[in-house]
């Protein structure tokens, strides 16, 4: 297992450099991989490269373990994590893809948690389109399962230690989820607080 996460730690590494020799590791690692640490590590790569090999790994991958919940979770968060430029469209698109259903509690926080929480780059994006996701999935969430859509808003609760730019983007998004009518109490409670503070 020790050595398992050291190599897949230096194949992350090497994706950084963006070199074709790189990629063409991750790649075959990805295919090669006999165990599923091996495969997720070289999927979470791949989803980070703009190549013709990422799409084609992760339709590969979906289809092999569509029948697995837990593996599609994991199919959902590589997506949701990724650092590429389009990652809010994706996770948008994903949004309406057969793997996920916002009734899920485990498809939400594969997806949509994965992404505000762990996905700093994007959930921060200086333009405020991560907070907007954020804001726009917390609002259709929150009738169907207040206690999951208070979950997601709690990734709010740091906005005001960002430059003044993505604090406006995220107050104005915390706004738009209070005046929501009928708005959840569980919600209702983050949010209060997150504006408060």
């Amino acid at each position: 297992a020790g050595a398992r996460a050291l190599r897949n730690a230096c194949l992350g590494y090497l994706a950084e450099l963006d070199e074709a020799g790189a990629q063409a590791l991750v790649v075959g690692h990805f295919e090669q991989a006999a165990n599923m640490t091996d495969t997720i590590a070289g999927l979470g790569l791949l989803a980070n490269l703009d190549i013709p090999a990422r799409h084609s790994a992760l339709d590969s991958f979906y289809a092999k373990w569509k029948a697995e919940a837990l593996v599609v979770d994991k199919w959902l968060q590589v997506q949701a994590t990724s650092s590429l430029p389009e990652t809010v469209k994706d996770v948008r698109a994903l949004m309406t893809h057969e793997a996920f259903d916002i009734r899920n509690p485990n498809k939400v926080y594969a997806l949509v948690r994965a992404f505000c929480a762990a996905n700093p780059k994007h959930f921060h994006a200086a333009d405020g389109s991560g907070y907007r996701l954020a804001a726009d999935v917390i609002m259709q969430l929150d009738p169907l399962n207040p206690q999951v859509a208070s979950r997601i808003a709690r990734c709010f609760d740091r906005w005001r230690k960002f430059d003044s730019g993505r604090q406006a983007h995220a107050r104005a998004q915390l706004a738009r989820i209070r005046g929501l009518a009928e708005l959840s109490s569980d919600v209702a409670e983050v949010v209060g607080k997150a504006l408060e503070v």
